[in-house]
C-alpha cells in the first residue's frame, strides 16, 4: 500500500497488520495504536508524533529514501525544469566566447546584467507554468554572460602581484551577499512576491549600468 502526504489525527488503530507500506510525506499525530503489526513499512518514530503504541512492534523497516520517480511526479518536474534552466545557459556561454573581444568585456557585462534585470521584471506578469518556465530559461540565456564577462573584468582589473588576492577577494564578498540574498529573499517571499522580483531587477539593471563604468584594462600592461 502507497500513500503520499496523508496526516492521521487523533486515529486509533486496533489489531492492525501494515506490511509493505510506503507513506512520502505522511505522519501520525496524537494517535494510539494497539495490538498492531509493522512489517515492511518506511513508519518510525520520525512520522510519529505523540503517538501511543501500545503492544506493538516494527520488523524489518524500510531504509534510505523511498521516494520514486513513478511515485513523485513533482520529484521529476522539479529535475526537469532545474535541467531546461541549466541547459539555457549553453546558447549564452557560446555567444560570450564568441563575442567577448569583439564587443568587449564591459560592454557584455553591463548589457547581460541589464537584460537579465528586464527579464527578471517580467517574471511579475508570468500568468501560467509553462510562461514562468520561458522566463527562468530566458534569464538564465542572459546572465550567464554577465558572469563569464564578470571572471574576465575581475581578473584583469588587478595588478599581477594583487590578481590572485583580489579575485579571491571578490570570490569571498560573492559568496557572503548569495548567503545573505537568501535569506533575504525568502523572507520577503513570504510577505509579497513583487518586493523580491523588484528589488532584484533593480539590482541587475543598477550592476550593469555601474559595470559599464569600470576601467577598461584590456589592452593595458598590469604590473
Amino acid at each position: 500500500m502507497k500513500f503520499k502526504a496523508v496526516t492521521f489525527i487523533d486515529s486509533s488503530f486496533f489489531n492492525c497488520y501494515f506490511e509493505d507500506v510506503s507513506s512520502v510525506g505522511s505522519s501520525f499525530k496524537n494517535c494510539t495504536f494497539m495490538d498492531s503489526f509493522f512489517y515492511n513499512t518506511d513508519i518510525d518514530n520520525a512520522k510519529l508524533t505523540n503517538s501511543r503504541m501500545i503492544n506493538s512492534s516494527f520488523h524489518h523497516n524500510k531504509t534510505g529514501c523511498q521516494m520514486t520517480f513513478d511515485d513523485d511526479y513533482s520529484a521529476y518536474w522539479v529535475y526537469f525544469v532545474n535541467f531546461l534552466g541549466t541547459l539555457a545557459v549553453l546558447p549564452g556561454n557560446i555567444v560570450s566566447a564568441l563575442l567577448m573581444d569583439k564587443i568587449g568585456r564591459l560592454s557584455m557585462l553591463g548589457g547581460s546584467m541589464v537584460l537579465s534585470g528586464i527579464s527578471c521584471f517580467f517574471l511579475w506578469f508570468g500568468t501560467s507554468e509553462s510562461m514562468m518556465i520561458f522566463m527562468l530559461c530566458l534569464y538564465n540565456g542572459l546572465s550567464i554572460s554577465a558572469w563569464n564577462s564578470l571572471d574576465v573584468v575581475t581578473t584583469e582589473l588587478y595588478p599581477t602581484d594583487r590578481r590572485g588576492t583580489g579575485f579571491g577577494f571578490c570570490n569571498a564578498i560573492c559568496k557572503l551577499a548569495a548567503v545573505l540574498g537568501n535569506l533575504i529573499f525568502g523572507s520577503l517571499v513570504g510577505i509579497t512576491k513583487a518586493i523580491p522580483i523588484l528589488l532584484a531587477s533593480s539590482v541587475l539593471v543598477g550592476g550593469g549600468l555601474v559595470g559599464l563604468r569600470l576601467p577598461d584594462t584590456r589592452s593595458n600592461v598590469l604590473m
